[in-house]
């Protein structure tokens, strides 16, 4: 049975690294053939379990989320050794019983992005990878307890559309999403999401919700300070689930654990439709961490 060596990768903002307890931090840069991450990535220990943190906006926020590299950030995980990732992201709420403060585990996408590369692959190498569930159950069940646990108001399931930003929305494009039954609304999980299938990481999203967009007839319009403001309330929850949840994903028996049941990690085993003999070598050498664990299969 194909197994792998667990280590956590987390997305998000600069003070999920404030955790106390963090086990020997160490800032490292990590070029990619994709270009720069956004930042470097922190290494570290949560209870002898592996993790990796990644400010997505660089720290300071200094990236928009159209001019994420996202296919850099993901690359720059998997070549850090990263088997599953848990994203953090700031969303606004398209229910009314979705209030701020409340953490939201995604189950589904809807992708309205527009100006992003989403995929890895190119000329040379097509590749199309099963996205019907974009998210790993098993990661969301771990969540679910950690949150449960921890008394954190939270909602398994909803459908996170990705928007471009970086204007928050009109009314009409609001109620829009509302009427096709979104729950929430943010603009950084597309392309990340379908990046990180790809390369073949089990990824969840706590979509973390600041404000109720712009359709709540009760609520002023979405700003920046208001935003920061449930942030900075959320902050501490968001450390805590952190901390929780890394050591739950540690195998029982060794450092080693089967691979993930739902596919995650064998994604591109019917992904690839390129014949071999027509694989560009430009592009096989470009995505060799991507393809590390079909090329050792195929040796």
């Amino acid at each position: 049975m194909a197994t792998c060596t667990p280590m956590l990768g987390i997305i998000g903002g600069s003070g999920l690294y404030d955790i106390p307890g963090l086990g020997d931090p160490e800032w490292r840069a990590m070029p990619t053939p994709f270009g720069d991450p956004s930042d470097e990535l922190l290494f570290a220990q949560i209870d002898d379990m592996p993790v990796v943190f990644l400010p997505r906006h660089g720290r300071g926020h200094r990236i928009g989320p159209t001019d994420i590299n996202y296919r850099a950030n993901i690359d720059a995980l998997k070549r850090a050794g990263v088997t599953e990732i848990v994203s953090l992201s700031a969303v606004g709420s398209l229910k009314e019983d979705l209030a701020p403060g409340t953490f939201v585990i995604v189950d589904q996408f809807i992708d309205r992005t527009f100006a992003r590369i989403k995929t890895f692959f190119a000329p040379g190498l097509v590749g199309h990878v099963a996205f019907a569930d974009p998210v790993c159950h098993r990661l969301g069940d771990e969540l679910e307890a950690c949150l449960a646990a921890l008394s954190i108001p939270h909602r398994r399931g909803g459908t996170y559309i990705a928007m471009e930003g970086p204007q928050f929305s009109t009314r009409a494009e609001s109620e829009l999403y509302r009427s096709w039954g979104a729950s929430v609304i943010g603009m950084t999980n597309m392309p990340e999401a379908k990046l990180a299938r790809e390369a073949e990481m089990c990824y969840a999203t706590v979509a973390m919700v600041t404000d109720y967009d712009c359709w709540h007839d009760d609520h002023d319009a979405v700003t920046v300070e208001q935003i920061v403001r449930v942030l900075h309330a959320n902050a501490d929850a968001a450390r805590a689930l952190v901390a929780a949840v890394a050591p739950r994903l540690l195998p029982a028996d060794g450092p080693q654990r089967p691979l993930c049941p739902q596919g995650c990690q064998t994604a591109l085993d019917t992904a690839l439709i390129t014949a071999p003999e027509a694989r560009s070598s430009e592009m096989l050498a470009k995505l060799d961490a991507i393809l590390a664990r079909i090329n050792a299969t195929a040796l």
